[in-house]
């Protein structure tokens, strides 16, 4: 059996560098040694490279190979683990497609559309059991009347920016007056924002992904955050927020829950791992959709790590059928 050579591609052009990178050593740490040679491939807005025991070496974006002590090395396949773009916004896998090298996340286009919000709610509008909240979407070269969002929607509402999966930029706001400020902080992120009303209730986390050719729904992670909403700080900051998993969910609810997330992955064609957050209403317990991750955090405290954890899968397998499931576009 050969060696595949694997190019973890790290880093990106968003604040996340260092999550990404946190991702990247855990992935690194969990794929088996007998079957990957890993070679971590760093992506910032001004060079691609490769950290090797004698300096940094530039990849050759002709056919992304790197030359290591006088050797070319392509790769079989990239694992993708930049959250923001160019890793999770298509960018990069339509980059990837048109060397034909396989990847283990979504294809260009499901890419795209995920990090667009209100696209994706349009997608999945109409899945049996699946809600969504009320929104607008306003795109910064429109006016925007604060009068109109204000008469259309409920307060409070979610500022946040449409595109970008990271809650930057994101606000809560309880009236009219905070409109402003908080579309002038989404703005800064995004020429696009979405408006959206405030589902109290329950919030959740939740894998997805296709092992050994089959969808699995991992087991949830319920998110209690100390403050008013997940943004950045409380998803980073430690102490601000607590992950329970698996969830404290009745067996109906929590199967009936696998089944929308199911039907979610395959309406937007997601390949990979995906992890999909939404709301429990705290009246009715509805499903309320928040977003899709195509590419979610890796590090060993992450969501997906523990979620794989809780289900009894070994992480070493999942991240092998991840490369082992995934083939080039063709």
């Amino acid at each position: 059996m050969s060696i595949k050579n694997i190019a973890l591609c790290a880093g990106g052009f968003t604040g996340e560098y260092e999550v990404s990178v946190n991702s990247a050593k855990n992935i690194a740490a969990n794929l088996n040694t007998d079957k990957y040679k890993v070679y971590t491939i760093f992506i910032n807005r001004d060079r691609w490279f490769y950290e090797s025991v004698d300096g940094s070496i530039d990849v050759d974006k002709n056919d992304f190979s790197i030359t290591l002590n006088g050797d070319k090395i392509k790769f079989d396949f990239a694992f993708i683990t930049i959250h923001g773009t160019p890793g999770e916004d298509g960018k990069l896998q339509g980059y990837l497609d048109m060397l034909g090298i396989p990847y283990n996340n979504c294809d260009t286009t499901t890419s795209a559309i995920t990090m667009n919000k209100a696209f994706t709610k349009a997608i999945v509008d109409g899945i049996h059991g699946l809600h969504a909240a009320n929104s607008l979407r306003l795109c910064e070269r429109d006016m925007h009347d604060v009068a109109i969002v204000a008469a259309k929607l409920k307060f409070p509402l979610f500022i946040k920016p449409n595109n970008g999966g990271s809650s930057v930029g994101m606000s809560k706001v309880y009236n009219a007056a905070g409109l402003p400020d908080a579309l002038t902080k989404a703005f800064k992120e995004d020429d696009q924002v979405l408006v959206e009303e405030f589902i109290k209730g329950r919030e959740f986390s939740r894998g997805v992904a296709r092992l050994n050719g089959k969808i699995v729904v991992l087991p949830a992670t319920e998110i209690i955050t100390s403050k008013d909403f997940f943004d950045y700080e409380a998803k980073y900051s430690p102490g601000l927020s607590e992950e329970i998993t698996p969830a404290n969910l009745p067996l109906v609810k929590n199967d009936e829950i696998a089944e929308i997330l199911a039907e979610i992955y395959l309406r937007l064609n997601c390949k990979g791992m995906v992890r999909i957050d939404f709301i429990l209403r705290e009246e009715t317990n509805d499903f309320y959709f928040i977003e899709v991750n195509t590419t979610p955090g890796q590090s060993s405290a992450s969501l997906i790590p523990q979620q794989v954890r809780a289900a009894g899968l070994d992480l070493v397998e999942f991240y092998g059928e991840l490369i082992e499931g995934n083939k080039p576009a063709s």
